[in-house]
């Protein structure tokens, strides 16, 4: 393990979270058990300050995001917040959520959502903002807002009909159902299912493999995946091949291509 420690590689005094960094490896955690890590305007505003940091230091290559306790990972809105919202205040909460949520969703380094427990409603959306998603064998997850009589407003009606196809999303969003981890894997909203003591531990495991590999390459997967989305086909291949051809001006595609027929493991510098 690498002992060097940088002035940033504290845990930081955040009201609602924990954040902490470990070997290039930022953990973030939702900090409010006793409500099952409900995400009040100040939670978001705190979650998408710890991204910016993800964002801007440059000893982190990795971000990890769960919840405390065993129980949920974020089990939705803080109901009494909504309960006085205007229709101008309404579309005022949506906007900033989605805005933290964009946040972490384009970020250049890989965000993995360590699910462990209940992902509901904007639990559910967070989750789904990050770019991996592993999951205790207890998570469930939902998108339950129509019980309240309202809609997803965290960017859960785009993101999870893009993720699992809009009949699966229109099911559970007009429903209100929660799925168990198992069916989540199986509609492919999640991407592996742990047993709730692994789960922090493979999903650092998961970090370490993609940061052995080169950071501009990585940068440039999440950058064409994430902004392929939203083109045509044909824009995303032209979009591809341009983030190709810039590729092939790094000092890591000459490293990576060298150390491939040399035989011997890269040594990428991110350059």
């Amino acid at each position: 393990m690498n002992t060097e420690v940088h002035p940033l590689e504290t845990i930081v005094n955040y009201e609602n979270i924990l954040f902490e960094i470990e070997d290039g490896i930022a953990v973030v955690t939702l900090n409010r058990p006793k409500l099952l890590n409900a995400l009040n305007a100040h939670t978001v505003n705190e979650l998408r300050a710890a991204f910016t940091r993800v964002a801007e230091d440059p000893h982190i290559k990795c971000a990890i995001l769960t919840g405390s306790g065993e129980k949920a990972f974020a089990a939705g809105a803080d109901i009494p917040e909504l309960t006085t919202l205007t229709p101008v205040g309404g579309a005022q909460f949506s906007l900033n959520g989605q805005e933290a949520l964009n946040l972490i969703q384009h970020l250049d380094k890989p965000v993995i959502a360590a699910v462990n427990g209940f992902a509901l409603g904007g639990g559910c959306e967070l989750a789904m903002a990050c770019h991996v998603r592993f999951a205790s064998q207890n998570a469930k997850f939902g998108q339950p807002e129509v019980n309240l009589g309202i809609i997803p407003g965290y960017g859960g009606t785009q993101r999870l009909a893009r993720l699992v196809g809009a009949g699966r999303a229109l099911e559970l969003c007009m429903s209100g159902d929660m799925i168990d981890a198992n069916e989540a894997y199986r509609i492919g909203l999640v991407n592996k299912v742990y047993p709730l003591e692994e789960l922090l531990t493979k999903s650092k495991e998961f970090c370490k493999k993609v940061m052995s590999k080169g950071p501009k390459a990585i940068a440039f997967v999440l950058h064409a995946v994430n902004r392929g989305l939203e083109m045509s086909l044909y824009d995303g291949l032209r979009h591809e091949a341009h983030l190709f051809g810039i590729i092939c001006a790094t000092e890591d595609m000459r490293e990576g291509t060298k150390a491939f027929v040399e035989k011997r493991p890269a040594q990428f510098k991110g350059k």
